[in-house]
């Protein structure tokens, strides 16, 4: 197997917003397994890909859903022109070659499939593979990294503390104002004023949140509205089409937050 094939070749652009670097670096020299927790759209998975970059290791990313199961982790055995063949999951890529295995959106997991996590997050550092027999014991680069929005906690959709307590934990939140501005000249290549902008837009639509919104527009819609607007969309509908229809069919809502695009870039 491969595994190069699953390095980051060229830096995926992250603009720190306090130590989480050096923090994320302690954690993986130690092999500790990391919980990124955060918002929508902050840059949790930007993060952890830009840390997979500057560490030099490959990362095998699983966007969770409710569907996954134990077997697509782990592996299966499938059919072909010679029989059965068994076929390595992601998590068992990751541990058996060496490579970081970000779970994204845990929580959309079931808690069924997380148990199989468990022996990899301890002191025992192993999986077992009980369909084959098999119990491998986790190359020293291997590392779990998980990431879940809060926001979205519920009694149904939570982690137990069983699996929570495996890990050590970084908080994300949107970025500060001037923070953010720079990463939208960065990212949607626009200038200082149009990001500027975008940022206070942004902050007007998080100040709605728990007032008709669920959540708060997100670093990356603005990402594509200043997109949008390099592409020469004028910023007024830019923003409309990226940053209110997106988050809302509430009439109100999408009213309140036209009129604030119109004022600021009126």
């Amino acid at each position: 197997m491969d595994i190069t094939q699953y390095k980051i070749e060229n830096e995926p652009f992250y603009d720190a917003q306090s130590n989480e670097v050096e923090l994320y670096e302690a954690a993986y020299a130690a092999r500790l397994p990391v919980m990124v927790k955060g918002p929508t759209g902050c840059g949790k998975s930007r993060f952890v890909e830009h840390m997979a970059w500057k560490l030099g290791k490959p990362i095998i990313t699983v966007s969770c859903n409710e569907d996954i199961t134990a077997s697509d982790l782990v592996g299966r055995y499938l059919l072909d022109a010679n029989g059965t063949r068994w076929v390595d999951g992601p998590l068992t890529l990751a541990a058996r070659y060496g490579a970081i295995c970000y779970l994204d959106e845990i929580v959309e997991a079931r808690q069924d499939t997380m148990v199989v996590i468990h022996a990899l997050t301890d002191h025992r550092r192993e999986l077992s593979l009980d369909k084959k027999g098999e119990l491998i014991k986790a190359h020293p680069d291997f590392q779990l990294v998980i990431s879940y929005n809060p926001g979205y906690q519920s009694l149904m959709k939570d982690l137990k503390q069983s699996t929570k307590q495996r890990f050590c934990a970084l908080d994300f939140d949107y970025a500060l104002p001037e923070v953010e501005a720079h990463i939208l000249q960065k990212e949607g290549n626009v200038d200082s004023e149009t990001a500027q902008k975008l940022v206070k837009i942004g902050e007007t639509a998080r100040n709605l949140k728990g007032h008709g919104l669920d959540e708060g527009i997100s670093t990356r819609l603005m990402v594509y509205a200043a997109t949008l607007i390099n592409q020469g969309i004028a910023p007024i509908e830019a923003c409309k089409m990226a940053l209110v229809r997106p988050i809302t069919d509430d009439a109100d809502i999408r009213q309140t937050l036209d009129n604030a695009i119109e004022m600021i870039f009126g």
